[in-house]
């Protein structure tokens, strides 16, 4: 079988975000390359990264030097320091790095790193204060937001849809929403462990199934508050 290869990351502020997103790429087998600031942070972490250094990347030839330009994917992971957090973004696009990643620790700085240069944009403690608000809604296990508006859950279906196939449970226009797949409560002949199968207009739902439900934010958070 062929070896999986994927581009390389350089990942700038090795925090708890950043050493922790690094170390996970590293375990999956990127290629990464960690800068911070501090030589303690750094050293601590010489041991659990191939390649992390010390360097002020705020400072556009230590960046060269390192050979950052060469990189086409980067995160800028810096934590509270929203000056350092967008100039270094800013740099990073000097250098043509046409994939950055930048942490926001609010909406304007979200706005600042996005115009000059950022690509992605993420806010780890917002999305997560986010997730942990919907799993403790309804009947919702698990939540995952795929875009602005839109969402897959992993809930147990309500009375209404159990002990009747898909294709006549009205999910579509009484919630607008949609069952994608199902992990039944009870184990299959032979002692098997269950699992995920996708769901078909055929499938009838028992209650303790697990389901995953796609559909707006709003549908399915519905979905999931009713009994």
């Amino acid at each position: 079988m062929a070896e999986t290869r994927t581009e390389p990351v350089v990942v700038i502020g090795l925090g708890r975000f950043g050493s922790a997103l690094a170390l996970e790429l590293v375990n999956r087998g990127t290629e990464v390359l960690g800068i911070d600031h501090r030589p303690k942070v750094v050293q601590a972490l010489s041991g659990q990264l191939p390649h992390v250094i010390t360097a002020d990347s705020t400072d556009i030839e230590a960046l060269r030097q390192l050979g950052v330009a060469e990189f086409h994917r980067a995160v800028v992971a810096i934590g509270t320091d929203i000056q350092a957090s967008i100039l270094t973004t800013s740099l990073l696009a000097e250098l043509g790095i046409p994939d950055i990643w930048a942490k926001a620790i609010s909406a304007q700085h979200s706005n600042i790193l996005t115009r000059v240069g950022a690509r992605h944009v993420v806010a780890p403690e917002h999305d997560m204060g986010e997730r942990v608000a919907h799993l403790l809604s309804g009947r919702i296990l698990d939540y995952v937001e795929v875009d602005a508006d839109f969402a897959v859950i992993k809930t147990t279906p309500p009375r209404d849809i159990v002990g009747v196939p898909l294709r006549e449970s009205r999910l579509r226009s009484k919630w607008g929403v949609t069952v994608v797949a199902v992990k039944p409560q009870a184990a299959p002949p032979g002692g098997k462990p269950r699992t995920f199968t996708y769901a078909t207009p055929d499938s009838v739902l028992a209650y303790g199934d697990l389901i995953l439900v796609v559909g707006t934010i709003d549908n399915v958070e519905r979905f999931a508050t009713t009994d």
